[in-house]
C-alpha cells in the first residue's frame, strides 16, 4: 500500500488523548508513512530522532491588541503551510476544539490552492463529555464533526455520549485505543516497589492529570481501608489541581507513611509493571487508557463503571466495577482480590489476556484503512 504523508494534530501532554495520538504516529513511521506532529509544543513522548517523523511547531505571535492568543487561527496557518510544504495527504485532528476546526479552516483555504486534503477527527472524551456541552463551543464543536471527511471515536460509550448531546449527521466510526503490550514487562532490577515497599507490602498504584473528574480523594479513601486488612502501599503518580488537596488528606489520615506522591512520568510502563492494583475511580472515562496500560502489565483493575472502562475491562475476571463515588466498594473489590494469592495470580494472567485485544497490531491497520479509504478519494 501507499506510504502516505499525514499530518498529526494534537495536545502535546500526558492525558490520554496526546498519548495516543503520539503513539499512534510512532507506530505509523515505523511503517514508512511520514508523520508531521503539528503542536504549540513538542509531544511528551517524542524525545529523540525518529526516522519518518517530524514536528512543526505552533507560534503565537504577541500582539498587545489580543487579549487571548488566537491559537486556532495560528494553528490553521501551520496546517496550510505544512501541507502545502511537506504535501500532506491526511490531517488527522485529535480532539474535536481547536484541532478539528482549525483543520476545518485549513481544508477551506487549501481548496483556493487547488489542494484537497481529508480531515479525520478523532473524539477522546472531554472534548465531548465537557467542553463540548459549554454553550460557548457546542455549535463549533457540532460543525467541526459534521464537515469532517471521517470522524472516529474511541470507545462505543463515547460514540453514544457524542450522539445523544450534538446534532450529528456524520458517521462515527469506533477505533478503540490501543497499547504495546510488549513494552509492558516486569523487570525486577528496574522495579520501584522494593523501594517503596521493602517490607513486601502490596503496592498500589494511580495515575492521572490530578482533575477533579478522577475523584482522587476516593483512592485515599480506599486504600485507607484496604491497608487495615492487607499490608500495602499506595503510588500516586502524576499532578494537577486535585495532588495538594490529596496531600492534605493523606496527612488528615496520618497515613503519610504509605502514600508517595511521585509526579508525572513519561514511561508508564516502567513503572506500571512493579503494581499489584491499579485504582481508576473517576466520575467519566472516555477509554480508560490507563486502565488498560495497567492490565498489559499484568495488574488488575479496581475502577467505576463509568464511560468506557466496561468496554476495556472485564468485571470479576481483570477486576471489579463499582459505582461512581463509593469507595468503601472498592476497597472491599481489592482485598478481595490482595488477599488470596491464587486468586490474584488469576486476575493477574486475566488482565494480561484481555490487554492483549486492544494491542497496536490489531488496531494500527483500522487507521491505516481509513487513511487509505480518503485519500483514495
Amino acid at each position: 500500500m501507499k506510504k502516505l504523508k499525514i499530518g498529526i494534530v494534537l495536545y502535546p501532554t500526558f492525558g490520554g488523548s496526546g498519548v495516543l495520538a503520539t503513539e499512534l504516529g510512532l507506530s505509523l513511521a515505523k511503517k514508512g508513512h511520514q508523520i508531521h506532529f503539528i503542536s504549540y509544543n513538542q509531544p511528551a513522548r517524542l524525545d529523540n530522532y525518529i526516522e519518518n517523523v517530524f514536528y512543526h511547531e505552533v507560534l503565537i505571535p504577541a500582539y498587545p491588541l489580543f487579549e487571548f492568543a488566537p491559537y486556532e487561527v495560528a494553528l490553521t496557518s501551520k496546517l496550510v503551510n505544512v501541507t502545502l510544504n511537506e504535501g500532506l495527504d491526511i490531517i488527522h485532528a485529535h480532539y474535536a476544539i481547536p484541532h478539528a476546526s482549525a483543520a476545518y479552516m485549513a481544508k477551506q483555504i487549501l481548496l483556493t490552492h487547488g489542494i484537497n486534503v481529508p480531515i479525520v477527527c478523532t473524539l477522546h472524551g472531554t472534548d465531548i463529555t465537557l467542553v463540548g456541552r459549554d454553550s460557548s463551543y457546542k455549535p463549533v464543536i457540532t460543525f467541526a464533526i459534521n464537515h469532517s471527511d471521517a470522524v472516529t471515536a474511541v470507545s462505543e460509550s463515547l460514540k453514544n455520549d457524542t450522539l445523544r448531546h450534538f446534532e450529528i449527521k456524520k458517521e462515527i466510526q469506533v477505533i478503540y485505543n490501543f497499547i504495546d503490550n510488549s513494552k509492558y514487562k516486569y523487570n525486577p532490577d528496574e522495579c520501584i516497589k522494593k523501594r517503596i515497599a521493602p517490607g513486601g507490602e502490596k503496592l498500589i498504584m494511580h495515575m492521572s492529570n490530578f482533575r477533579p473528574v478522577k475523584r482522587i480523594p476516593d483512592i485515599i479513601k480506599a486504600f485507607h481501608i484496604i491497608r487495615k486488612t492487607i499490608p500495602s502501599k499506595l503510588t500516586m503518580i502524576g499532578d494537577g489541581p486535585e495532588r495538594q488537596a490529596a496531600e492534605d488528606l493523606v496527612q488528615q489520615l496520618g497515613i503519610q507513611d504509605h502514600v508517595s506522591f511521585i509526579g508525572k512520568i513519561k514511561s508508564a510502563e516502567l513503572v506500571l509493571p512493579c503494581a499489584d492494583l491499579f485504582m481508576l475511580p473517576s466520575d467519566s472515562e472516555s477509554f480508560g487508557l490507563s486502565s488498560l496500560e495497567a492490565m498489559a502489565s499484568g495488574v488488575p483493575v479496581i475502577s467505576t463503571n463509568a464511560g468506557g472502562v466496561p468496554e476495556v475491562m472485564v468485571h470479576g475476571k481483570t477486576g471489579f466495577l463499582s459505582e461512581v463515588g463509593d469507595f468503601e466498594d472498592m476497597a472491599k473489590n481489592a482485598i478481595y482480590i490482595l488477599e488470596d494469592e491464587k486468586r490474584f495470580e488469576e486476575f493477574k494472567k486475566a488482565a494480561r489476556e484481555q490487554a492483549l485485544k486492544f494491542d497496536i497490531t490489531n488496531i494500527l491497520p483500522q487507521y491505516e484503512e481509513l487513511y487509505h479509504r480518503l485519500a483514495s478519494k
